[in-house]
């Protein structure tokens, strides 16, 4: 084993400690191993910029628009109010899930998973409160609702388009818009048959929050209750609550802050210290929702009323237009015959996405002037970042050495087994971490892995994908089982207890389907 490949383990150990203890954003910790390989010459200035560059990257940023805009048009409340059922026949937990939970995936299968549960989760908790269902029966399968709809395309989620970004620059050709649909369609039924039949049984019961000391404030003119959920960007994150001067700061008083299923009051909670994902019960005026709602320092903020659409209507159904002439061009163009017709144009999800991007903001769909706001920097600099490492790994022969000690560990297995391998390896990390730093890590690794054993790489891929994605036992892994942690008031054991069947069930379908679909 070589002094480069013994230096290249040994930081990325400690990117992964880094990653893991949550010090810093994933985007920065990656960029900082990447600038370490960069001074031991292991990466040149090209391949660390590479990943900036990258179309794969550059159509995450441009989707998040894309999602942004359809957002604002507030079809989806539209379409979830017409799904929930009212009246005195509004049915139990199953029903409403059976009605909502195709609908949330199919959403999800094109637009970003996050303003999904953003706008979902609020109005959900609104129907339960008002039925008399507990809401916890409901917020955890709608973000494992989305998590599974996201596997189902190319778009679906920014990991598959970091792994075909990945693929190509491998020299290999990339996924089609619903190649991954293949098996990922298999995993996303097989995923909501299983919440549908079995989270009533596992998800507990709602856990009321301490607030009888607030029913007198709240009747004070102007002022209501607001939840947000604390993005990593809030300006006081891993500072006390008793140092940071929250009222003066916006405007808002500080009565409850909800994590890992406690919900403590303003008087308990003075020494604690902010937290990503942390939820906060505010008592404020209208004026609060017209500075903050939009704000990138909150994941989510909701006021429980219905939020106005001020978007006219012929904008509204338009955003919808767009995001199916995206979907249908992205997917015409790769059709030999269309790039026979126009050869001098590749039209791919790159091209469609930019097109339909500016259009969008032509139109004034998504305030232009603010387009920054939407964008999630963190992820795109993790993901410009994670090229890098790759090819660090690459280059200094590590992704060789691991392939071959693990291949001649399974010579007398099929390649499935390390299939298999592949798959928990990449989903414990991003279980522990972030899924687009967990797919840099697994696919030179894969990739290596292939060649040594001398099969087709794109099974292991595909697999990279379905792991890199089924984040459900830990509400750290993916940002929309944060938003609902805090909404849900759930435990971190609920996650682990719904969310561990589904993880095996997804491994399972993987390792069983994939070499049918792409064989070795």
């Amino acid at each position: 084993m070589t002094f480069q490949v013994i230096f290249v383990l040994i930081v990325l150990a400690f990117v992964i400690l880094a990653l893991v203890k949550d010090h810093m954003r994933p985007g920065l910790v990656l960029l900082s191993g990447a600038v370490v390989f960069l001074c031991a010459g292991i990466l040149t200035p090209k391949e660390l910029l590479e990943g900036f560059s990258n179309k794969g990257m550059i159509t995450v940023a441009m989707l998040f628009l894309v999602s942004e805009g359809v957002r604002r048009s507030g079809l989806l409340e539209e379409m979830l109010r017409r799904l929930l059922p009212h009246g005195k026949q509004a049915g139990g937990i199953r029903a409403v899930q059976l009605r909502m939970l195709p609908t949330v995936s199919f959403i999800s299968a094109f637009l970003n998973n996050t303003p999904v549960v953003v706008i979902f989760a609020p109005m959900l908790k609104r129907w339960a409160e008002k039925h008399g269902v507990a809401a916890t029966k409901l917020l955890i399968p709608l973000s494992y609702a989305t998590i599974l709809g996201g596997v189902c395309t190319l778009i679906g989620t920014s990991t598959n388009l970091v792994v075909h970004g990945m693929v190509i620059d491998a020299g290999f050709r990339g996924f089609g818009m619903f190649e991954l649909g293949k098996v990922g369609i298999i995993v996303a039924s097989v995923g909501l048959i299983y919440v549908w039949l079995f989270s009533g049984k596992l998800l507990p019961e709602q856990r009321k929050a301490s607030d009888d000391q607030t029913i007198e404030a709240e009747r004070d003119k102007g002022l209501h209750r607001i939840e947000v959920v604390l993005g990593a960007r809030f300006p006081a994150i891993n500072k006390r609550i008793i140092d940071f001067d929250f009222k003066q700061k916006y405007g808002a008083l500080v009565l409850e802050l909800r994590r890992g299923g406690e919900t403590m009051i303003m008087h308990d909670m003075r020494r604690e210290r902010f937290h990503e994902g942390d939820t906060l019960v505010l008592l404020a005026d209208d004026s609060f929702m017209q500075n903050w709602g939009d704000s990138s320092f909150f994941l989510m903020v909701s006021n429980g009323k219905e939020p106005e659409i001020k978007m006219t209507l012929w904008k509204r159904w338009l955003s919808v237009v767009l995001l199916a002439i995206m979907i249908v061009g992205a997917t015409l163009g790769e059709l030999p015959a269309v790039q026979h017709a126009l050869p001098g144009i590749k039209l791919d999800m790159f091209f469609c996405v930019c097109f339909v991007t500016i259009l969008m903001a032509w139109l004034n769909m998504f305030p232009a002037r603010k387009y920054t706001k939407f964008i999630s920097w963190d992820i795109l600099i993790t993901i410009a970042s994670a090229f890098a490492i790759s090819r660090a790994m690459q280059n200094s022969g590590m992704a060789d050495a691991v392939a071959g000690f693990a291949v001649d560990l399974s010579r007398h297995y099929s390649p499935s087994v390390l299939l298999a391998v592949v798959f928990i390896i990449t989903n414990l990390f991003t279980e522990l971490m972030t899924n687009n730093a967990a797919a840099a890590l697994a696919f030179p690794i894969s990739l290596a892995i292939a060649e040594h054993m001398g099969v087709s790489p794109m099974p292991f891929f595909v697999t990279i994908c379905m792991a890199a994605s089924a984040s459900f036992s830990t509400p750290i892994g993916y940002q929309t089982n944060l938003i609902v942690q805090g909404v849900g008031n759930y435990r971190f054991a609920d996650f682990v207890r719904i969310g561990l069947p589904l993880n095996l069930l997804t491994l399972i379908i993987t390792v069983t389907f994939v070499p049918l679909f792409w064989p070795f």
